[in-house]
């Protein structure tokens, strides 16, 4: 009943567009009550997309059973889902495309579509990375980078009419990313010291002094600002 809900309603938003098509007229179209229709399809937006909720549910099904050991290879393999769901049926996926390009409302829906694969991808990484701190920023960044890299590949595809292999431009942007971002984090260096005070050991001062002299050597980190490296020295001074 969803796919013949979905395709009355395509046929419909194709023959009249989809401003000047109704809820009524898809069932009418399709011989069901408006209750079947509202059963499957909570708005007509969600008609043009009857596919997505299968393909996320599957998404998430895989990365949980994803192996821990390449988590960015996970959700590159995770994006690929996305593809082959388009792949499947070229010319519905073309016309689609379509028309979301001629209809506002449709490709603000289609954003929040994206958006909801962006934060699977991105909450399988944080359970890897951590959900906090540079954890949760790297998990964030290539999820976007993920599905920027996905989307870039399948427009490409999309836009020539559904012509060729479309995994071939996915997948030379998802190498890219994992180019980038497959490489473990590089762990952070300790933080020299601004500056530091070490008292020598008493020398005695030839000519002049009364041999109480005391030599107090000043190691500081390359740019501090000299008032810094002053006021070190003279409180070093003042305490010996």
């Amino acid at each position: 009943m969803r796919e013949v809900l979905a395709q009355a309603a395509f046929q419909l938003f194709l023959e009249r567009g989809f401003e000047r098509t109704t809820v009524d007229d898809i069932v009418a179209r399709a011989g069901v009550g408006r209750r079947s229709f509202f059963r499957y399809f909570p708005s007509k937006e969600d008609a043009v997309f009857p596919d997505h909720e299968r393909c996320l549910a599957e998404m998430t099904e895989f990365l949980a059973a994803a192996d821990d050991g390449d988590p960015v290879g996970a959700v590159s393999d995770a994006a690929r889902i996305v593809l082959r769901m388009y792949a499947a049926n070229p010319e519905f996926s073309v016309q689609r495309y379509r028309l979301t390009r001629e209809v506002p409302g449709l490709r603000t829906y289609e954003l929040s579509v994206v958006r909801r694969y962006e934060q699977t991808l991105a909450g399988h990484l944080r359970s890897r990375f951590g959900a906090d701190g540079d954890g949760a920023l790297r998990a964030e960044v290539i999820a976007a980078s993920v599905v920027a890299a996905h989307n870039n590949g399948l427009r490409l595809w999309l836009r020539s009419g559904g012509e060729g292999d479309p995994e071939v431009a996915v997948d030379h942007a998802l190498a890219l990313v994992r180019e980038v971002w497959g490489r473990p984090p590089a762990p952070a260096a300790p933080a020299a010291p601004e500056a530091s005070v070490v008292p020598a050991a008493p020398l005695a001062v030839s000519g002049g002094g009364d041999g109480d002299g005391e030599v107090v050597v000043m190691v500081a980190r390359k740019g501090t600002p000299m008032w810094r490296v002053v006021q070190q020295i003279e409180s070093a001074v003042g305490e010996n």
